[in-house]
């Protein structure tokens, strides 16, 4: 759902406009151009940060793999917690960029029915009315009906998850990325809005002493699917490099076009996508399916880095996983030159954000994640998700009073029916 912004006629920015100060107070010579093209530079950035930190949860799956410990089990948990810290300030780039939306699903997509993929139990039922397969379990059968065909799936390979994930255009029919690997490393979450993660056994991997069935194929199926996730991130890293399409394509824009792209994202991803229907929904419905990390408990860090991301934009700077940092010329500095205090309320909307963020990063230190912050009842934990919610929220009104001073017209941000028509959740 969109929500469409008209802003009115004020001032072009062009490519010749020069600025003084950039947001973190050096004096540097800030163009529209030199803003659209450091905001290419910072994808590049994180892109390869997710493609390196994914090529190390291989390397930690590998050797839990050939010693399924419950050491080496933590150690791939910890992985592939680590891998999500870059990818998340990459969802900033979905919104706007076709080619990063378009792909998006194969890596991000939630929820998803994983019944499709394991053994899941009892609680979860047999079937469902908009899924036929609710229940395949993959790792356990031979053969699925898909589309009333016989798929013969003996042999797990990238290839198979590539032609499984959605199947039937059920979109809950997630059969890749990091929440397919996410639920195979840590099984489903059964404590509901009581404090607990997911609690897979190291023996489900292990052929000599298995437990639950398969382990031979939960293997496979959970080294194909780390195998696409990299061979999926090195794509999108090759995007966004020296000639690379979404790089190419975001430089080809006008000035006027590139700036509504990094808008687009930013006010897109905190309004509609992290504050709706991440955030504000799960607390609405107090249900812990609408966690985005809900097998790993790990949503309160997703969400910290997700506005992170957006605040990486922003300001043009990014600090990648050795510690180095990316920096140059940002929007806040272009904003600045039209309206200094407009620019110094973003600044601020962001920090509001980024301390309520870290509020729910503090609050699941003590045992009190997501799930459980948004649990019926929880008054302080429910406080805890609406102050954020809110922040993103007040953070986007700033955004569209940027489009605004920018002149930048017809820009359409995502809506949330969580947030713009309540009601209709509960119908």
């Amino acid at each position: 759902m969109k929500r469409s912004l008209i802003s009115s006629a004020v001032c072009g920015i062009t490519a010749t406009l020069l600025v003084a100060c950039s947001s973190d107070s050096s004096t540097t010579d800030v163009t529209a151009t030199g803003v659209i093209k450091h905001y290419a530079d910072i994808a590049e950035a994180v892109y390869g940060d997710s493609l390196h930190t994914a090529k190390e949860l291989k390397t930690a799956i590998d050797a839990f793999l050939a010693a399924p410990t419950e050491e080496n089990l933590t150690k791939a948990k910890t992985a592939w917690i680590a891998a999500r810290a870059p990818y998340q300030q990459s969802e900033v780039y979905r919104f706007g960029n076709a080619i990063v939306d378009d792909w998006e699903g194969k890596v991000n997509a939630w929820p998803l029915d994983e019944g499709l993929i394991d053994y899941v139990d009892s609680d979860y039922g047999t079937e469902s009315d908009v899924n036929s397969l609710y229940t395949a379990n993959i790792v356990g059968s031979l053969a699925l009906n898909v589309n009333g065909e016989e798929l013969n799936i003996t042999n797990i390979t990238p290839a198979l998850l590539q032609e499984l994930h959605e199947a039937d255009g059920v979109e809950a029919n997630v059969a890749t990325g990091y929440h397919a690997i996410e639920f195979l490393l840590w099984g489903q979450d059964l404590n509901g809005t009581n404090p607990g993660a997911g609690n897979r056994p190291a023996t489900d991997f292990d052929t000599a002493n298995c437990t639950n069935g398969n382990c031979d194929r939960r293997r496979d199926y959970l080294l194909a699917a780390t195998e696409l996730l990299i061979s999926d991130l090195e794509e999108m890293a090759a995007n966004w490099r020296e000639n690379g399409a979404a790089r190419k394509a975001v430089l080809a824009q006008t000035d006027q076009q590139g700036l509504s792209t990094i808008l687009t994202g930013m006010g897109s991803l905190a309004y509609g996508e992290l504050g709706g229907e991440r955030t504000k929904l799960g607390l609405m419905l107090h249900d812990p399916e609408e966690e985005h990390d809900c097998f790993s408990d790990n949503t309160h860090y997703s969400h910290y880095y997700d506005a992170k991301g957006i605040e990486n934009v922003y300001l043009g700077k990014y600090q990648r996983v050795d510690g180095s940092w990316v920096e140059g010329p940002s929007l806040s500095a272009l904003v600045q030159s039209k309206n200094t205090d407009l620019d110094a309320t973003m600044k601020q909307k962001l920090t509001t954000t980024d301390t309520a963020a870290m509020a729910m990063v503090n609050a699941a230190k003590e045992g009190q994640t997501f799930d459980v912050l948004i649990g019926m009842g929880n008054t302080a934990g429910n406080k805890l998700v609406q102050d954020f919610v809110d922040s993103l929220v007040d953070e986007t009104r700033t955004i569209e009073n940027i489009i605004t001073a920018l002149d930048l017209s017809d820009v359409a941000l995502e809506g949330s029916d969580s947030l713009d028509n309540p009601a209709s959740v509960f119908e």
